[in-house]
Formats: structure tokens, C-alpha cells, sequence
């Protein structure tokens, strides 16, 4: 009888205390904290949580979490900006920028970004809360964001979300009903993007003011994706190359001496006007290059890249990013790594054409993972048992019709107000800087609005601001922008 007590006990214990895995399609934990800025308190609230995504019926198909800061010392928030943040991949989570960039607390890691234990957060004083309010957003199967099944089970199609142009869709709709439930239709509204995340916030410049009627005042780009360029493969996109390569084995003390006695900033300019003067209309020659013209080119790109003539003569001059990241520091037994090529890496074998694993994700994962895991349930109090997904299955993702360059060059006519930032870490091997200069190049070829776009650089890579120095300088550069264009009481006209 006494056994039976017992298991008759454990069985009504275990149905009170246990619950189904999943978080509410709409829900809120708000919180209040206080952070120092540039050495000024700023007071604020944190609401973290899910808002639903609507089909065209009504029906909810998805939940989206998100976290959203905002200042509590501020009287009427009609003038206060408002920044809505995405992360990339796709796929990834957004927590890359909301734990280390631009919220009001950073990861504990060394002043270069490494890992540092115990692992978790302190303050940012270099966030921009002091100047703006900000909501990170986890895009469907990333961070605690999930499709939603209907009354029978079935889940929604998969490509009601995972593709370019599907993506901008349901975000646009999200964003507006955050904005309307958190009453900020007045506010001047930014948007940031890094990496693949660049490639939707230029998607989402024209889709808000053309679906949704909400206009901008700014998109921002960290270290975008411009798929224009991409994946293209050619004389252009291999060329592009180069100036990174110069940038990484300047780092790495691999250029000859005549070079690596000056600083970088002297370097990239001589690199990058050869690049488009000279390499460019070499590569276009393909096969019909003279033997002189090849040996000469070879032998200018290895004095940018720490490479070797013959390695670039194997490659035809077409050197992948890949081999690169191999072969830069093979004779020292190292990688460098893709995302950012400071970090470095132990592969299996010394022989081979491409690294075994990016060191630079590695070496993250190490920090962002129990940070965010201990910041959500600890100090903003998002208790689940649901796992947060840093990286989401979003595949396949379709990448057809990528009209995004495109359509942040039509959002600019058509608002003056807006106005674009690219920032980009000179070692990022993967969304390089001078891609990201050619792309901002190529965005307007009227020149009518170049004034209005603007580009920063920063000694570090992918994710410059993991570097304190950078962190502080790429905080600054943003805070800047958005005070120099909330355009308060300037008529939108040209």
C-alpha cells in the first residue's frame, strides 16, 4: 500500500509540475534596469517576449520573440528614434548585435573579443539607448521564434518564410503590428541588418513604405550581404577580393616589409585603386591575357596577399577565399579564420585547399551561447525550457528574385529622409569591405543621392565591434547618424 502512496503521489507531482515545451504566441515579461552611457545614468525598461505573425485570414501562423529596450526618463517619446535590429545567416538568431554591439549590455570577453570565463554580461557604456530605443528581432526559427500550428496540427508552408522575398514580407507586417501595439508611429524609425541581415533590411526599406506605409529615416548595413555580388563568381567578385587579402596578412605580418611598415590606412587605398584600375580589366581578359600581362598581375597580387606568384598562377589568378584562409599562415601550421581572419586555427593536416572549421565561430559560440542562455532567463527573467536556437534550420532558402539593392535605391527616391550607414570590419573574409564599398557604389549610379550614403571602417572583422576600440568608434559612428538625421521639423522634400 505504501508503494502505491508513493506512485500515486509521483504521478500527481509530476502532472502539476510538468508542462508542455513551448512559449505563448504572445506574450510579455517587462523588467526595469539602469545603465551608464558615455557616463550619463539612463533608466530603462526591457519587454521581453512573443508577438504573433497573421496569415491573410487572420490566423496566427507564427510567433516571433523579440527584445525591446526602451528609456523610461523620457517625457514623450514622439521624437525618441526607434531602432529594429536584425542579425543574418539566414537562419541565425538576433543575438550577435543585442549581446555585444549596440544594447545596453556586452558579453564579458577580453578587449580583442576572446572568450573569457565565467561566462556572461556586464554593462555597454557605449550603447546607443541613450539616443535611441531598440527592439531585437528573431526571425521564425531562430532564438525562441517558431511557426505555429493550426487547430488540426499542420503547420504552415515553409515558404511563408524562408526565402528572400518572403521574409521581408511577414517582417514588414510583424513590424507594423509592434509598432502600433508599442504606440511608436510617430517616432523616426531605423533599421539595421548585419550580414544576411543586410540583405533584408534593403528589402524592408521599400516594402514598409510601400505595403505598410511607414517610412524610414535610415537603414543601417553591418557588414552586409549583396548577394548582386555574392556567389557571382567572375573577374569583378574575384577581384574584390584583394584589398581583404591585403587587410588580413597586414594583421598577420605576412606582407613584405615595404608594406608592413605602414600603417593599414596607408596600405588600402594603393590596393584598392589597383584593384579597379588595373586588376579588374586584367581578370575580364580570361584566356586572351598575355604570358607578360599574367606574370605581372601575379606578381603585384602577391605583394598585396602575402601569397605566393605560383599559388596564384595555379589559381589562374582566380584565388578563392577558401584556399586563402589556408594557405596565408600554412607555413606556420595556422588558419585564419573566415568570419574574421585575426583569430586563428589548428587544422588536422597541414596539406589541403580550405580550413577544417571557422576559428572565429568557434571562439563566439564559446562566448554568446551561455551568455544569452543566463541573460534571458536570469536578468530578464524569460523563464522556458524551450532551448534557445542560436542557428534555426531555414532550409532550403530561396534566394530567387533578389531585387534588394534595387529596392533601397527606389525607398531613397522616394523618401528624402532616408539616409544609409555601411559599416564593415576590414578582416571579414566572408561580406568583405570592399565588397561592401562596391555594392554601396553600385547602389545609386545617378550620383544623386550619394551624400546621403555613408561608409565607416573598422580594424576587426565580421563583427567589428566585439573589438572594445571598434565598439566604442562603431557605437559613436551610429549614434551620430541617427542624430544627424531624425530631420525634426524638415519638411521631406527635394
Amino acid at each position: 500500500m505504501k508503494y502505491i502512496f508513493i506512485a500515486v503521489f509521483f504521478m500527481a507531482f509530476t502532472t502539476v509540475f510538468s508542462q508542455k515545451r513551448e512559449i505563448p504566441t504572445d506574450t510579455i515579461v517587462t523588467t526595469s534596469h539602469q545603465v551608464s552611457i558615455n557616463g550619463k545614468k539612463v533608466a530603462y525598461k526591457t519587454n521581453t517576449g512573443t508577438l504573433p505573425v497573421w496569415d491573410e485570414k487572420g490566423n496566427v501562423i507564427a510567433s516571433l520573440f523579440h527584445t525591446y529596450y526602451y528609456r523610461t526618463d523620457i517625457e514623450n517619446d514622439a521624437n525618441r528614434p526607434l531602432l529594429i535590429s536584425f542579425n543574418g545567416g539566414p537562419g541565425s538568431a538576433s543575438v550577435w548585435m543585442h549581446l555585444a554591439y549596440t544594447g545596453p549590455k556586452i558579453l564579458n570577453i577580453d578587449e580583442e573579443g576572446y572568450p573569457v570565463q565565467p561566462y556572461g554580461v556586464k554593462d555597454n557604456p557605449n550603447s546607443i539607448l541613450d539616443v535611441a530605443d531598440i527592439v531585437y528581432v528573431n526571425p521564425v526559427n531562430t532564438g525562441y521564434s517558431a511557426m505555429v500550428p493550426d487547430k488540426e496540427g499542420k503547420y504552415p508552408d515553409k515558404e511563408k518564410f524562408f526565402g528572400i522575398n518572403a521574409d521581408i514580407k511577414y517582417l514588414a507586417d510583424w513590424i507594423t503590428t509592434f509598432v502600433t501595439r508599442n504606440n511608436r508611429w510617430r517616432s523616426p524609425k531605423y533599421i539595421i541588418g548585419e550580414s544576411y541581415g543586410g540583405t533584408r533590411v534593403a528589402g524592408l526599406s521599400l516594402a514598409l513604405q510601400d505595403r505598410e506605409w511607414m517610412y524610414l529615416n535610415g537603414v543601417i548595413m553591418v557588414s552586409p550581404a549583396d548577394y548582386k555580388v555574392l556567389r557571382v563568381g567572375g573577374p569583378v567578385a574575384s577581384a574584390l577580393n584583394l584589398p581583404y587579402y591585403t587587410a588580413a596578412a597586414w594583421h598577420q605580418k605576412a606582407l613584405g616589409s615595404n608594406l608592413q611598415q605602414k600603417d593599414l590606412l596607408e596600405v588600402l587605398p594603393e590596393v584598392e585603386a589597383y584593384t579597379i584600375n588595373e586588376l579588374i580589366p586584367a581578370l575580364a581578359k580570361g584566356s586572351m591575357i598575355t604570358d607578360s600581362e599574367r606574370s605581372q598581375v601575379a606578381s603585384e597580387m602577391a605583394k598585396y596577399s602575402g601569397l605566393s606568384e605560383k599559388s596564384i598562377l595555379q589559381h589562374n589568378l582566380d584565388v578563392p577565399t577558401s584556399f586563402f584562409w589556408k594557405e596565408l599562415l600554412r607555413d606556420r601550421g595556422y588558419t585564419v579564420g573566415r568570419l574574421d581572419s585575426r583569430y586563428l586555427g589548428i587544422d588536422k593536416m597541414d596539406a589541403g585547399t580550405r580550413p577544417d572549421y571557422n576559428a572565429e565561430l568557434t571562439s563566439w559560440l564559446h562566448s554568446f551561447t551561455p551568455a544569452i542562455n543566463y541573460y534571458l532567463q536570469e536578468e530578464l527573467k524569460f523563464k522556458t525550457d524551450v532551448p534557445y536556437q542560436m542557428f534555426g534550420d531555414v532550409h532550403p532558402w530561396d534566394l530567387e528574385n533578389d531585387n534588394t539593392r534595387e529596392d533601397l535605391r527606389q525607398a531613397m527616391a522616394e523618401n528624402p529622409y532616408l539616409n544609409v550607414l555601411y559599416q564593415a570590419g576590414y578582416y571579414d573574409g566572408a561580406t568583405t569591405y570592399f565588397n561592401t564599398k562596391y555594392s554601396m557604389w553600385q547602389l545609386d549610379p545617378s550620383g544623386k543621392m550619394k551624400d546621403r550614403l555613408q561608409f565607416k571602417g573598422y580594424r576587426s572583422g565580421h563583427m567589428m565591434y566585439l573589438r572594445k576600440e571598434d565598439l566604442k568608434t562603431a557605437n559613436e559612428d551610429i549614434r551620430a547618424f541617427i542624430l544627424s538625421t531624425s530631420n525634426q521639423g524638415k519638411s521631406a522634400k527635394y
